[in-house]
């Protein structure tokens, strides 16, 4: 909180808004604090007051900074420890006794001399206290990671579960978030945001203030008052400007260096999303009195940041049970609440082409069909025009393998299989990894990933890849505790398990399954050799043949080898697998990617859902948080290389064709297949078995395009 205005202002403006500096927020500011005072008694909004303010160090509330100041609760608390708190009101994050001590004791002396004038305690009362040491440090656990939007989850859930008595009741509630792992996904996120903010130019200074090069350094800190930390970033004003370099003062850290490096990326921004020309000096950027925003780098060294506009999210779950090892639903909790990995609904364009592969492959299709990537026109008499949907290079390769035409993501080559399958059933069969059917268009357009889903839903359905076949769970509360210890609640997650006789339910139809737990049945042999017991486990339904999953893994493993997500070949590592996406007007880029142990989902956006720029696709904008991720997360974990299931075969073909290849064949290749679904030999007419050969192609009813 700042330090002028009423009372009731002062909880306007910390509890409902933010700390910008702007008229609009002002008059909000006012506005609010009217309709309180309309609504509220003089002694509700000083209880608010006491128990909502931010009073540093995390602490919002008094009861929370008696805690984490002393471990004490408030009727614990000695005089001088209550004079020390009322002092934080001011400026919590400067005049707490953590971050600086002197400045606490002379703002408690501040309180105890007002509270003597105004008689509420003696002489002697305020002698004893003023004189006593400041003895504070924090108490309780500390932050192990930074996960806001899971606690603010389970904060929600216990509330429905429990009522208000959430609050007050003395429940703990115990993730699955892997404390690693989410501070991975957190700078993996962050990093992969202000790369791309950086691409697009620098919007100018968060604020201007008006002091010289010779201003006093005490000057400096009381400009920066105001301005917080976010999310990792320091505010910090520019104090020098150099020829290629700059000097900028932080209240942490004092004096530090910009370098020219950490400088020139922040070039004008233009309105299609490209930059002016580079740089020249640092003044043409920065001059004394700038307030921005700075961040260290490893290396110690310090470079010129800021807030991104764009936003992202991450998660990251355990194939095997579902269970959220990482989440991160945007750049900063504290500037907006709002968790896009859990609550948006956004287009995932090309990532969610597999899906639509999957059900090819389980209507016939091999990975060696031959499809035309060429020009395609759609006639719907609900449209004043056809359609004429094009490839994102504007280019066209013809006849080609449908493991081909996933790896280069052909836009035309999934619309002719989505149009071979027929919407009723592709979205029938896409439903098996978990998406809503009112999330799915009954049309063609569902080819191009125009269906509304969250980073969550499509981790879950990419988990069906990862483990085989199975739609597991998404679940984050492993259990709760209640006041007394005892365990009230304790997560029951579905497992997949590709070596257990499991039963062979369609996930679509698997609602019965997930009332109760499965027992598996002792039996004699499995289809593998080896058979696993879950006992009391909950073995998920199948969603698609472990078969269908291999061989779909094995495709997505070529789109890093070779294909749109090459640049995660970086890691070196043979066992990922993944799909990019990209949408209309790159509006969104995704990556989602995979091992048998992990899934991620990444996604970068505005909320406004407006165009990412230029050259932003999946590749480029959300893969590098996916690769940030994974460098870490698997950073001391083997390769791990599902085992091929029964059933398949793999034999040469050739790389043109798909044919079966003949003894001697140039150009011919491996391919796996079905065992019931192997290539023909080449007819001796040399013509090729296309599907959609035509131009033209007509749809109605169900077919139809929007």
């Amino acid at each position: 909180a700042e330090g002028g205005g009423t009372i009731t202002m002062q909880l306007a403006r910390g509890i409902f808004l933010s700390p910008d500096k702007t008229y609009r927020r002002k008059l909000l500011e006012m506005f609010l604090a009217v309709r309180i005072e309309q609504e509220l008694t003089k002694q509700e909004i000083l209880a608010l007051y006491m128990n909502k303010m931010f009073l540093g160090q995390r602490a919002y509330g008094v009861g929370a900074a008696a805690e984490v100041y002393f471990g004490k609760t408030v009727d614990q608390l000695a005089l001088p420890e209550i004079a020390l708190i009322a002092g934080t009101f001011r400026l919590p994050s400067r005049d707490n006794p953590i971050a600086n001590p002197d400045l606490a004791r002379q703002r408690r002396a501040y309180v105890l001399r007002r509270m003597r004038e105004k008689e509420f305690i003696t002489k002697d009362q305020h002698d004893a206290a003023a004189a006593a040491p400041i003895e504070s440090k924090l108490h309780g656990p500390s932050v192990e990671v930074e996960a806001p939007y899971v606690a603010e989850m389970a904060r929600a859930a216990l509330l429905e579960r429990f009522g208000p008595e959430a609050y007050t009741a003395g429940y703990e509630a115990i993730t699955t978030i892997d404390s690693r792992l989410q501070l991975a996904a957190v700078t993996a996120l962050r990093s992969a945001l202000l790369e791309y903010d950086q691409r697009h130019g620098y919007r100018g200074p968060i604020a201007r203030v008006k002091l010289g090069e010779k201003a006093a350094e005490r000057e400096w800190t009381e400009a920066l008052e105001e301005f917080a930390p976010r999310a990792g970033l320091e505010p910090a004003v520019i104090v020098k400007v150099g020829e290629k370099d700059a000097l900028a003062y932080s209240r942490p850290h004092g004096r530090v260096a910009l370098k020219w490096e950490s400088i020139s990326w922040a070039r004008e921004p233009r309105p299609d999303g490209s930059v002016g020309p580079a740089l020249q000096r640092a003044s043409d950027v920065l001059a004394v009195g700038d307030v921005i925003y700075i961040a260290q780098e490893q290396s110690g060294a310090w470079r010129m940041v800021q807030m991104p506009e764009a936003q992202g999210a991450f998660v990251a779950l355990d194939p095997q049970d579902g269970a959220v090892a990482a989440l991160v639903g945007g750049f900063d909790y504290y500037a907006s609440n709002y968790n896009r990995a859990v609550q948006a609904r956004r287009q995932p364009g090309s990532a969610f082409k597999p899906f639509l592969y999957s059900a090819a492959l389980d209507q016939g299709f091999t990975p060696a069909s031959i499809i035309n990537d060429a020009p395609l026109v759609i006639e719907d008499p609900s449209l004043e025009a056809s359609w004429r949907p094009q490839n994102n290079s504007r280019e066209f390769r013809g006849p080609m393998r449908l493991r081909e035409a996933l790896v280069r993501s052909r836009n035309l080559v999934s619309i002719r299989i989505m149009h071979a399958l027929g919407p009723a059933y592709a979205t029938r069969f896409i439903q098996r990894f978990g998406f809503a059917e009112s999330a799915l268009p009954r049309n063609l357009s569902l080819a191009l990933g125009t269906a509304a889903v969250s980073p969550l839903e499509m981790a879950r359905g990419y988990a069906v890849f990862a483990n085989g076949g199975f739609l597991v769970e998404p679940y984050y509360l492993q259990r709760i505790i209640g006041p007394q210890g005892e365990t009230v609640f304790e997560a029951e997650p579905l497992y997949a398990c590709a070596e257990c006789a499991e039963p062979q339910v369609d996930a679509a139809q698997a609602t019965d399954l997930l009332d109760g737990p499965i027992r598996v049945q002792q039996t004699d042999e499995s289809r593998w050799g080896g058979l696993t017991y879950l006992d009391e486990k909950r073995l998920a339904p199948t969603a698609i043949s472990q078969q269908n999953g291999y061989l779909m893994t094995d495709i997505m493993k070529d789109v890093i080898r070779r294909g749109t997500a090459v640049r995660a070949r970086q890691l070196n590592r043979s066992d990922l697998a993944g799909k990019t996406g990209t949408t209309n007007d790159r509006r969104d880029a995704w990556f989602c990617g995979f091992n048998s142990q992990l899934v991620g989902a990444a996604w970068v956006g505005f909320d406004q859902e407006r165009s990412l720029g230029p050259g932003e696709e999946g590749s480029r904008t959300a893969l590098p948080m996916w690769i940030y991720f994974m460098s870490e997360a698997l950073a001391s974990v083997p390769e791990r290389h599902p085992q091929a299931p029964p059933g398949l075969v793999t034999m040469r073909v050739s790389a043109d064709t798909g044919f079966a290849a003949r003894p001697g064949e140039p150009n011919a290749i491996f391919e796996t297949f079905m065992a019931g679904h192997l290539p023909p030999e080449a007819p001796l007419d040399g013509s090729l078995p296309t599907h959609f050969e035509s131009d033209a192609e007509q749809t109605d009813g169900d077919d139809s395009l929007f």
